[in-house]
């Protein structure tokens, strides 16, 4: 073979091996590329806590979904805020968020307040028929024609009807209810909503507000009972470079600004007597005297759904969870019409290895146990029978419980019937719920 045969020859076999070696190193490219998108296996082990109450909800016969409250963590939750409160602060219980007269009057009876922030008109009478000493003060701006029929209804006794507080966030309201307490002249009581930065609502030292207290000043069936100035953005600002600090102060400074329009028109007297209300579950703990207000509204940190899972409730215990039994348990997902796929889902996602079906579901609510129990987006959500899936570990059978943290309390303990309190494990109680109501 000639010089240049031999030359062609060697650059061929260099080129079959580079292009050998760049096959080669692609496979393994591709490979571990494979590798590296297999998700990580997130199931676990059942925590010891939910085995035990979900003994004790099969032991009390109860096999539908169902809301559990924990009395001791309950406990906990009320002591960590009173223990918060600085002297002289008062408490105010959340109807909404806590929305059964017994647990309402169970945490009455542990903090010992009469004080009850109240958000419909259902809720308003339920709670006049059944706490009548309650000093209720109306949580949002409730509609004239609401405002009168109870105050007509005659179900409720002048003393009944005088302890409550009722809302207004505008002059026009004000004049609303004005004339609802001219129609039947008797006196109302008023509290002031102030835009403390939520910008919601309600009103701001000026003129809106001057007009308010002089007119309330000059109408003798309407008493200034104080205001309510409510600020959960601050609690979602990052803590970061004053930016909290500095929306804090700045909420602060507007109800320093009403306070002191009221002292100015109504004088230091009524100011001293009003209710001056702030703060939720979030910002409570911002209040270290009372300078600026004399109570706090708190509901749903007592029960700490997950959704309050922040950095300024972090002495707050989850109190509430779902129970939903299973009905189905396979240890496959499928997925109707991308059959031919879930093989390959399942090698690349181990959290598929176990489907289940839950009695009822699509709740505003977290799975918390059996760890790593996920909805699944392609299949989606159900009312009837919700899919979850998990990994290895996921052991459920037909009948167990699966047990899930609600998101919020106020309108997802409305879902399911009476409350079932868990107490040294065993199901030791059942707490009526109110009707539902918007």
């Amino acid at each position: 073979m000639s010089d240049r045969g031999q030359a062609a020859s060697a650059a061929g076999k260099r080129a079959l091996l580079t292009r050998r070696n760049m096959l080669i190193t692609g496979v393994g490219m591709v490979g571990a590329g494979l590798l590296a998108a297999r998700k990580a296996d997130v199931s676990g082990p059942r925590d010891d806590y939910f085995i035990g109450l979900e003994k004790a909800l099969k032991s009390a016969g109860i096999a539908t979904p169902t809301l559990v409250v924990d009395r001791a963590r309950l406990d906990a939750n009320i002591a960590a805020l009173m223990e918060s409160l600085p002297p002289g602060m008062g408490y105010r219980i959340v109807a909404k968020s806590l929305p059964s007269l017994d647990l309402i009057a169970y945490i009455r009876a542990q903090t010992g307040s009469s004080r009850i922030m109240t958000f419909n008109l259902p809720m308003l009478e339920a709670l006049s028929q059944a706490m009548p000493d309650a000093d209720q003060l109306i949580g949002k701006p409730l509609p004239a024609g609401a405002a009168r029929a109870y105050m007509h209804s005659g179900r409720f006794t002048a003393d009944v009807r005088s302890k409550v507080q009722w809302l207004v966030d505008s002059p026009s309201r004000l004049r609303e209810y004005a004339d609802i307490a001219h129609g039947m002249n008797e006196p109302i009581r008023v509290n002031i909503e102030l835009d403390v930065g939520l910008h919601r609502g309600g009103v701001v030292p000026g003129e809106a507000l001057a007009s308010m207290l002089r007119a309330i000043s000059a109408d003798e069936l309407l008493t200034f009972s104080g205001f309510m100035g409510y600020e959960p953005h601050v609690a979602a600002i990052p803590d970061f470079g004053g930016l909290r600090d500095r929306q804090l102060r700045k909420a602060w400074n507007t109800y320093q600004g009403a306070l002191d329009a009221a002292r100015e028109i109504l004088g230091a007297g009524a100011v001293e007597r009003a209710t001056r209300n702030a703060a939720g579950s979030p910002t409570y703990g911002f209040y270290e005297d009372t300078r600026i207000a004399n109570e706090v509204a708190v509901g749903t940190a007592l029960v700490k759904p997950s959704h309050y899972d922040m950095d300024t409730l972090t002495h707050h215990v989850p109190a509430s969870f779902i129970a939903s039994p299973v009905i189905k348990s396979f240890n496959e997902t499928r997925i109707p019409g991308l059959e031919m796929l879930d093989g390959v889902k399942r090698a690349f996602n181990p959290n598929l290895d176990h489907t289940v079906f839950i009695y009822g579901g699509n709740w505003l609510a977290d799975p918390v146990d059996p760890p790593g129990l996920r909805y699944n987006p392609t299949y989606g959500r159900s009312s009837n029978q919700e899919m979850l899936n998990g990994g290895s570990a996921i052991d459920l059978a037909v009948d167990d419980f699966v047990f899930f943290r609600p998101q919020q309390s106020e309108a997802v303990f409305l879902q399911f019937g009476d409350i079932a309190v868990y107490e040294d494990g065993k199901i030791t109680d059942f707490w009526p719920v109110f009707p539902a109501s918007a």
